[in-house]
């Protein structure tokens, strides 16, 4: 009962697991498949088989009631695989409640690199699109990976630094107020982003999964939360900085 096996391709998942368990009790496993990191390079036939492998032996391996995909890269690439899987969730752009948001008419989504040159993104926006709004896609690739390298949590300096090459420019010129944070890896810079913007609204859509889960008809609370990582890894390594973040949980090692 309540058993939730969330899976991206390193550190995204903590943060959908930290609002899963704000919002209800589970059982939940985190699936770290650093082997396959960066899902936002791969190519779209590369990183399908990926998925579905992961999807297939977690549901093999550990039973769960429902199988997060903790990234939105995927999430947006493959909805209708998600959509025909009851067990299955993705993560998507609150792209809807940024439009109501807006002040300037004028958002941000950072997605990572497939996501932007992708036709699903283009499909998604065309189809969530409520309002006479500028929508500005920005390819957070490098960002993304300040946070999977572990660089997020000592090299602060450098984080600013990359944030503000990649961003400024853009949010400044387009007037941008409201920015989606669409991929599940960039909550972790939000004390950064809200330093170098602090008039910009950063949405995370991790919030909006949790309630989603809470009120699933496949899914029953647990009676307290419990949390089990494997990865496929540098076990190690991931470790460490997972401590850091004060998650002191052990990192076991799984091979899909």
């Amino acid at each position: 009962m309540g058993k939730i096996a969330v899976f991206d391709s390193g550190f995204g998942s903590l943060s959908i697991i930290k609002a899963i368990q704000k919002h209800t009790k589970a059982e939940i496993i985190y699936f770290a498949d650093q082997k396959n990191y960066p899902y936002g390079t791969k190519s779209k036939k590369n990183l399908e088989k990926i998925i579905k492998n992961s999807i297939k032996n977690l549901r093999k391996e550990f039973k769960p009631d429902l199988i997060v995909i903790g990234s939105n890269t995927p999430s947006l690439l493959f909805d209708k695989m998600i959509h025909n899987d009851p067990m299955v969730i993705g993560v998507l752009p609150p792209l809807i409640e940024a439009q109501q948001l807006t002040k300037t008419n004028s958002i941000a989504l950072l997605v990572t690199r497939l996501v932007k040159q992708s036709d699903m993104l283009d499909a998604f926006i065309k189809k969530n699109s409520t309002h006479n709004v500028k929508i500005l896609k920005i390819d957070s690739s490098i960002l993304v990976d300040l946070v999977e390298s572990g660089k997020f949590i000592h090299k602060k300096n450098l984080c600013v630094k990359k944030i503000t090459a990649v961003l400024y420019k853009k949010f400044l010129t387009n007037n941008v107020d409201v920015v989606t944070l669409s991929s599940t890896h960039l909550p972790f810079l939000l004390p950064y982003l809200e330093k170098v913007f602090p008039h910009i609204r950063f949405l995370d859509p991790a919030e909006k999964l949790a309630c989603q889960i809470k009120n699933h008809k496949l899914f029953s609370p647990s009676k307290r939360n419990t949390l089990k990582i494997f990865s496929t890894g540098n076990i190690e390594t991931f470790q460490n900085d997972l401590h850091k973040i004060g998650v002191k949980k052990s990192v076991h090692r799984i091979d899909f």
